[in-house]
């Protein structure tokens, strides 16, 4: 027979082998450290010019970030801070090396959303911020999920359950219980709100004396960000279906939304979420938020099944949020409405019969919803998954520089798409 004590020794243990593996994982001071980057790496895959290019520009410009040159080595290696100066001074044909971003629009939001476990959700949402770090943007990650694989991945390893997802939301509903209650006109239909009380064990939880940057921790990237999650974020679930038994008025739905429109519009670029297998209150809050919905999903028959089983049961709990109309800030509409949508295939194998035969049942099925470029499996992204690292921080003087080479173009397309998404939806957002 076992007990919770039995459960908690267990987790003991565990928590001893999860330190072991950080120490092997990130440096000896138990934080990730981002790695430097090759010249070659520097030109050909991150500024995409000719290497002889940068070469020259370097040479004709003393003021240019130098790099460091390793012992015994001839190659230099720059920071990202160091890229992000070179793209900001060069210029190439008189073309400028900066990332495209729509003048005066808030950061794009996408939500990386599905119900099946294992179907890549914080790989791609991982892969897909480093990318867009290093094509120059500043990015914000949100990570849903209580399992925290993103934050996790992102060398966040000790968070408290205040500063995640339960904690915006939590702190939300004391404010928007404050403003409904000082609120005259109530509804829409004329018919006055109750005033709401909620009891201590909410509002002496201090979260309302939280800043907006309070939920906000910095990653081991200089240019992206995190709201991060922790195991106890699950209570979420729990704890959200008591405050809507507290307030039946509160649009729990919008709590996220509502904290990223705190936000200075040009805080960051992109703001990318990484949501929990599953619809509850947390990936709803997601989905709400988001302009860009990215459906992963292996490439096996039951992951097709799992993500028509998921889309429909979204479809109807985002009907099920009219009933709130009338009882949201004005200017807010719980018709949600996405700039684009789109499914993409992970752990893609090209030679496997069946999944081709899958990619074509989902083009059939999606059509052009269904980003082109699957993303593919391969050794390093199998290694760069066990070792809670993206391919584009793992140094390709590992392994052979074919097989890094490979897997990082593969998610080089699979973002490169992502970012042409993201950019022509974020010239359809509203200033």
């Amino acid at each position: 027979m076992y007990t919770h004590t039995d459960l908690a020794k267990l987790q003991a243990q565990s928590l001893k082998m999860q330190g072991f593996i950080r120490q092997q994982t990130y440096s000896p001071e138990m934080e990730k450290t981002l790695r430097r980057f090759s010249s070659w790496e520097v030109a050909e895959l991150i500024l995409k010019i000719n290497p002889s290019t940068l070469r020259s520009r370097l040479a004709a410009d003393p003021s240019l970030p130098e790099g460091t040159v390793e012992e015994e080595g001839r190659q230099r290696w720059y920071a990202l801070e160091e890229i992000n100066e070179l793209r900001r001074k060069l210029k190439i044909k008189g073309k400028s090396l900066m990332p495209n971003r729509p003048a005066g629009k808030r950061a794009i939001r996408a939500a990386i959303a599905n119900f099946k476990g294992g179907a890549g959700k914080s790989t791609v949402a991982l892969h897909f911020a480093h990318a867009a770090a290093l094509d120059g943007y500043r990015v914000l990650a949100v990570d849903f999920d209580p399992q925290a694989t993103l934050s996790h991945s992102m060398g966040l390893s000790d968070v408290s359950e205040e500063v995640t997802v339960w904690g915006i939301m939590a702190r939300d509903l004391i404010r928007e219980t404050e403003r409904m209650n000082a609120t005259a006109g109530g509804a829409e239909s004329g018919t006055a709100l109750p005033r709401r009380k909620l009891p201590p064990s909410v509002t002496n939880m201090g979260l309302n004396d939280l800043r907006v940057m309070d939920f906000i921790k910095p990653t081991s990237w200089p240019t992206i960000d995190i709201i991060p999650s922790c195991a106890n974020a699950a209570f979420v679930e729990f704890a959200s279906a008591q405050y809507r038994h507290l307030n039946p008025e509160w649009s729990f739905f919008a709590a996220v939304s509502r904290y990223l429109d705190q936000l200075p519009a040009d805080a960051y670029d992109l703001i990318i979420f990484d949501c929990p297998p599953a619809i509850g209150y947390q990936s709803m809050n997601a989905v709400f938020a988001a302009d860009v919905l990215y459906v992963p999903s292996g490439p096996g028959y039951w992951e097709y099944d799992s993500t028509t089983s998921f889309i429909g049961q979204l479809a109807e709990a985002l009907e099920d949020l009219g009933r709130f109309r009338g009882r949201l800030p004005s200017g807010t509409d719980p018709d949600k409405v996405f700039a684009d949508l789109r499914f993409l295939l992970t752990r893609f194998e090209p030679n496997n019969d069946l999944h081709r035969a899958m990619q074509s049942a989902f083009h059939q099925v999606f059509k052009s919803h269904v980003a082109e470029h699957p993303i593919e499996m391969t050794r390093a992204v199998e290694q760069s998954g066990r070792f809670l690292s993206s391919i584009y921080e793992m140094d390709y003087r590992q392994m052979t520089r074919e097989t890094w080479r490979r897997a990082r173009m593969s998610f080089d397309r699979a973002y490169d798409e992502f970012q042409t998404t993201l950019v022509n939806a974020w010239d359809r957002l509203e200033d």
